[in-house]
C-alpha cells in the first residue's frame, strides 16, 4: 500500500520578517493538499532582541551559540512572539493550526551539544522525535507549528537548529508517511556564485555536495542546510526542495537534493 505524502515545511526567519512575501508563502502553504507540518526560525529577530537588551549574539559556522541569556531570548521570541503569530495567521486562512516547541509532547528530544572545539552553550542535537504524538495530530486536520526549540529527557529547554529540526521530523515521520522536505529561505536556492542571485544549481547529488565543499562554493549559512538535507536522505526522506518564497507553487526556480 502506498504512503500518503507529508510536506514538511521550513521557512526562514528573513522571509518572515517580509509581510508581503511571508504572507504569500502563507497562501501557497495553506493551499497545500493532504497532511503538512511548518518549522520556523526567527534567528534576526532574537538577535535583534537580544542586542536591545545588551546581550551580544555569537555564531560558529552557521550555529548560534547560546549562553544563559540568550535561551531566555531565543524562546520568548521563537516559541511566543513568532510562533503564535504564524498560528494566528494560519487560523484566519481556515488553516487549523497548533503551537510548538519540543518540549510540547516530547515531541522533540535533544541532548546538549557536547563540548569540543567550541562551547555552544544551550543548544541542542536532535535524538528523538515523537512520530506517535505528531501523527495524532495529523489524523485531527491539525497542522503543526514548530519553533526550532527542542528539550532534553530532564526537562531543559535548548535552542536547536530550525533546519535540523525540519530533517529529523521529516526522517522521522518517513516511517508513517512518504516524506517530502521543502526549505523556504531568502534565496531561489543553492547558489554557484553567493552574490548572484540568479546562480542557482538545480540538481545537487552526493557527488556535485562534495565538489563544491572541496571548491568552498557553499557559504557558511548553507553548510548545516546542506548537511541536514543528505541526512535526511539517508534517514528515509523522499525528495528535498530549497528555494524561496515561491517554492510551494513549483512554478519557481529552486534547487533539488537528490542521492
Amino acid at each position: 500500500m502506498k504512503k500518503e505524502v507529508l510536506k514538511v515545511v521550513k521557512i526562514g526567519g528573513k522571509l518572515i520578517e517580509d509581510e508581503v512575501k511571508f504572507a504569500e508563502f502563507l497562501n501557497d502553504f495553506v493551499a497545500l493538499e493532504g497532511p503538512k507540518i511548518l518549522v520556523h526560525g526567527g534567528g534576526n529577530l532574537a538577535t535583534e532582541i537580544a542586542g536591545k537588551l545588551g546581550y551580544k549574539t555569537q555564531m560558529f559556522e552557521g550555529r548560534r551559540i547560546t549562553d544563559a541569556d540568550s535561551i531566555k531570548v531565543i524562546t520568548m521570541v521563537y516559541g511566543g512572539f513568532i510562533n503564535k503569530n504564524i498560528v494566528a495567521k494560519l487560523q484566519a486562512l481556515q488553516n487549523n493550526a497548533i503551537g510548538l516547541s519540543g518540549a510540547d509532547g516530547m515531541s522533540i528530544v535533544s541532548k546538549k551539544r557536547p563540548l569540543k572545539e567550541v562551547d555552544f552553550g544551550f543548544v541542542g542535537d536532535v535524538e528523538k522525535v515523537n512520530s506517535e504524538f505528531i501523527n495524532s495530530l495529523l489524523k485531527q486536520n491539525i497542522t503543526p507549528v514548530f519553533s526550532a526549540i527542542s528539550c532534553t529527557a530532564e526537562g531543559l529547554l535548548l535552542n536547536t537548529n530550525g533546519d535540523s529540526v525540519a530533517a529529523e521530523i521529516a526522517k522521522a515521520m518517513s516511517s508513517i508517511f512518504e516524506t517530502e522536505l521543502y526549505f523556504c529561505f531568502e534565496k531561489k536556492g543553492v547558489l554557484a556564485d553567493a552574490e548572484n542571485d540568479d546562480s542557482v544549481i538545480d540538481k545537487i547529488n552526493k557527488e556535485k555536495y562534495q565538489q563544491l565543499l572541496e571548491e568552498k562554493v557553499i557559504s557558511d549559512g548553507m553548510l548545516p542546510k546542506l548537511h541536514n538535507c543528505f541526512q535526511a536522505l539517508e534517514g528515509g526522506v523522499k525528495n528535498i526542495f530549497l528555494g524561496d518564497f515561491r517554492l510551494l507553487k513549483n512554478e519557481s526556480v529552486y534547487t533539488k537534493i537528490s542521492n
